[in-house]
């Protein structure tokens, strides 16, 4: 059986185990504490990154997008990625929109700082400059997700696809710390409402990383 070796609280990770799961794909999941550098995962990655999904036959793919645009192709259904190439442009613009520009301006800051640093000793305490600046910044991105979402059914187009999962995935470990202003931006609430629905993530919602319980909503599908 392929295995995905992951963290809980890493959206990339997420990311993938979602496109799993709507594959309706089988999988081991391995909790990997990338930070501790480990020499027979650094082997899988000489990046030091998760995720990681090693295939049936022993070979290793790194990179969420990656990964997932290699479970599309491979396993057709059902489609994450549309078949027209601007509206496949569209989604990859905002699988890289929430991966890099989401990712570095809210999950880094509030997810980063609160929990891989307690995970982390060596990192140090946490920046409370670097916090605020997640909680400013998440309220430009749920503005975005509003302006698309009453412009589209769902973030990319007409159908849900990898757009919706790479959004969700960060925000889901946004909520998972509590700090997803929903009462503020109710548009983004209820498309995260319809994502978070989805019987792929449900093992998300499940997730509990030990001293650091998630709050009271996280898993209640109408919050």
């Amino acid at each position: 059986m392929r295995t995905l070796y992951h963290h809980p609280l890493c959206p990339f990770s997420r990311l993938v185990r979602v496109v799993l799961a709507e594959k309706k794909l089988e999988f081991d999941l391995q909790i990997e504490k990338f930070w501790e550098r480990r020499s027979d995962f650094i082997a899988l990655n000489s990046a030091g990154e998760v995720p990681v999904l090693v295939e049936e036959g022993g070979t290793a793919l790194a990179d969420a997008a990656a990964i997932a645009e290699y479970l599309d192709e491979v396993h057709r259904e059902p489609p994450l990625l549309p078949a027209d190439p601007l509206a496949r442009a569209e989604v990859r613009r905002l699988v890289g929109w929430f991966g890099g520009k989401f990712h570095a301006e809210v999950t880094d800051n509030l997810v980063g700082e609160k929990v891989f640093k307690r995970l982390s000793t060596a990192h140090g305490e946490p920046d409370s400059r670097r916090i605020r600046a997640g909680y400013a910044n998440i309220h430009e991105h749920l503005d975005y997700v509003v302006w698309l979402t009453e412009r589209r059914a769902w973030l990319a187009g007409p159908v849900f696809t990898l757009a919706d999962i790479a959004a969700a995935a960060q925000l889901s470990c946004v909520d998972y710390v509590g700090d997803v202003p929903w009462e503020n931006h109710p548009g983004a609430k209820d498309w995260y409402v319809r994502v978070k629905s989805r019987p792929s993530f449900r093992a998300l919602l499940a997730d509990h990383l030990p001293g650091v319980p998630p709050p009271r909503h996280y898993a209640d599908l109408d919050f």
